[in-house]
């Protein structure tokens, strides 16, 4: 069960941050007149992670040298004092270059030891032990220790003295306390925790700060320093962070020095994706850039990767959705009725076509097609405007309006989602307003349940018991929908502590079922990432995950699947493996 004894203020502390993770900021669609993505078979294009890096088979041996100047889509207002930020998938690039998590993600999902040397549980899931790699420094030349590692942990539970985290300290309220052992540190749970390891990485957020970053009062958001491959030298708030390399880096490379192969990384936060693409472009500009734009990644991206000008990454794996999500609490939603007919009047697949030139994967349901809860068929309803009309003309029946509101940013991107939506309610006789809010106003908005609909993107891949934090019911304040459903938060719990992954499977497919059957939400796509690198630069997923001593020179490759990384770019990427052509 979920429970939560914080005070009001601390509460809607708790509520904001949240929502800045998961609100739809910066979706995917917006195709322009002339976009040249049009009829792009992206699958036969190679643009897709199945395909990989293109220029990297034929690229050579790595080179060292060079900056790395990454174009990011937006900054971190709040800072980098990791327990208390609030991080988008920007804030989580800068993690990458200046921390290690605990944990890291391999190609068959699993969750396996970075910054810790190991990760093992007692026969029932109740105490996890975290192994500490030794031999590895902070920036300032302190040393990563066990003591260090569990007051990284307590802070982000919200139980270290000076440090107020307020997501953190919800999703780890199922830690029941920790300790210093050796080597190592003992974490011992409320409830049996079966996916404990995938929380030691938390979509790439869970950094391990030094001693000296945790236990400063003023400066913590702003004087980051951590294990990572690159040691932070200057940030210039909205305009761009700076770091030098790391010689002294844990992880030795094939070369034998350590990692990473480049000088320097330089990150420029360019919120505006034309612009970024315009420095990619750029001599003078950046040399890599993310971006979600299917009319920049089927067209002009594909154009210079084409003519070998840039080399790209794109994947859809462990990716999020993006959705309407309806809040459940006041009318019309809280009948289902209206929540299964906004689902069965949308042309899903014509509304991915037009907005997005067809990229995205259609979603049926949260979860991805990697994800052990995915289904290709969750029963959720399907595009039938006779059907809709019908479940609408009951509902007016009965003195009930057929009405609502749909809030969205005020991103372009977005209004058009938004007014795709309206277009499509007006055409079974459903009357929408839309709402254009500055976040701070949305959130506001969210906190106290004061909307009807949203457009939302969430529930990044990885462990489906990540999504516990969303989904549960009984007074949840982060369950955005409102929604208080017997079947999902029983599933919830039995997910969180069943060890048998086949059981486990069937458990999130059951909850995905539910999803459908109730309709919570109306599900879109789930939104691919792109990663495009000037064509001297290489190795954007970077080398395989560490071994048991990284202090020895590695492998370029490795054939072994616990050792390749992940190939998700929804919470970032390596960037210990990235090197220019000299």
């Amino acid at each position: 069960m979920l429970a939560s004894h914080r005070s009001p203020s601390r509460r809607r502390g708790l509520i904001a941050t949240v929502l800045a993770f998961s609100l739809l900021t910066a979706a995917c669609g917006g195709s322009k007149a002339n976009d040249t993505s049009k009829d792009v078979d992206f699958e036969s294009e190679g643009l897709n992670s199945a395909a990989g890096e293109s220029g990297l088979e034929d690229a050579g041996k790595p080179e060292r040298g060079g900056t790395i100047v990454y174009a990011l889509e937006a900054d971190s207002a709040g800072g980098y004092c990791l327990a208390e930020a609030q991080l988008a998938i920007s804030g989580m690039m800068v993690v990458r270059a200046f921390y290690d998590p605990l944990t890291a993600p391999n190609s068959e999902g699993e969750f396996v030891p970075y910054l810790a040397k190991s990760v093992t549980s007692n026969d029932d899931f109740t105490e996890w032990t975290i192994g500490i790699r030794k031999g590895i420094k902070f920036h300032d030349g302190t040393d990563l220790t066990a003591e260090v590692v569990r007051n990284n942990i307590d802070a982000y539970r919200g139980t270290y003295e000076g440090r107020s985290p307020l997501l953190f300290a919800f999703i780890l309220s199922n830690i029941e306390s920790t300790e210093v052992k050796g080597d190592t540190v003992v974490v011992k749970t409320k409830v049996p925790w079966v996916a404990f390891p995938s929380f030691l990485n938390l979509s790439s957020r869970f950094g391990i700060m030094a001693q000296s970053q945790l236990d400063d009062p003023t400066s913590c958001s702003e004087k980051l320093v951590g294990t990572g491959p690159f040691v932070f030298k200057s940030w210039s708030k909205n305009d761009k962070i700076i770091g030098e390399r790391n010689a002294n880096y844990w992880q030795t490379a094939p070369d034998g020095k350590p990692y990473p192969y480049a000088e320097g990384i330089e990150y420029r936060f360019i919120p505006d994706g034309d612009v970024r693409l315009n420095s990619l472009e750029s001599s003078t500009g950046a040399n890599a850039m993310h971006t979600t734009g299917p009319e920049q990644i089927g067209g002009k991206l594909k154009e210079l990767r084409d003519a070998g000008k840039v080399n790209m990454l794109v994947s859809e794996d462990d990716a999020e959705v993006s959705f309407v999500q309806l809040n459940s609490t006041k009318p019309p939603f809280n009948d289902a009725r209206m929540r299964r007919a906004l689902a069965l009047a949308a042309d899903r697949k014509e509304i991915n076509d037009l907005l997005n030139d067809g990229l995205p994967t259609v979603a049926e349901g949260p979860f991805y097609k990697d994800s052990p809860g995915y289904l290709e068929d969750t029963g959720f309803p399907q595009y039938d405007l006779e059907a809709a009309k019908k479940l609408i003309a009951e509902y007016t029946a009965e003195g009930n309006k057929a009405e609502f509101t749909l809030t969205s940013t005020n991103d372009t991107a977005i209004v058009r989602i938004a007014e795709m939506i309206q277009q499509k309610a007006q055409e079974v006789g459903v009357k929408v307003t839309i709402i254009q809010r500055d976040q701070a106003a949305l959130v506001n908005d969210a906190i106290g349940k004061e909307y009807q609909a949203m457009v939302f993107r969430n529930y990044p891949g990885g462990d489906p018991d990540a999504n516990y934090v969303w989904w549960y019911g009984e007074g949840n304040p982060v369950n955005f929908g409102g929604f208080d459903d017997p079947v999902i938060n029983k599933l919830l719990d039995e997910g969180r502590s069943e060890p048998d992954k086949a059981k486990r499977a069937k458990i999130y497919q059951d909850l995905n079922r539910q999803f459908a059957k109730e309709v919570w939400s109306v599900w879109a796509w789930f939104t691919p990432w792109a990663v495009a690198v000037d064509g001297d630069v290489h190795n954007i997923l970077g080398p395989p995950l560490p071994g048991e001593d990284p202090s020895k020179p590695g492998e370029l490759t490795s054939d072994d699947p616990a050792l390749q990384p992940r190939t998700g770019l929804a919470t970032g990427h390596s960037l210990l493996g990235m090197w220019i052509e000299q």
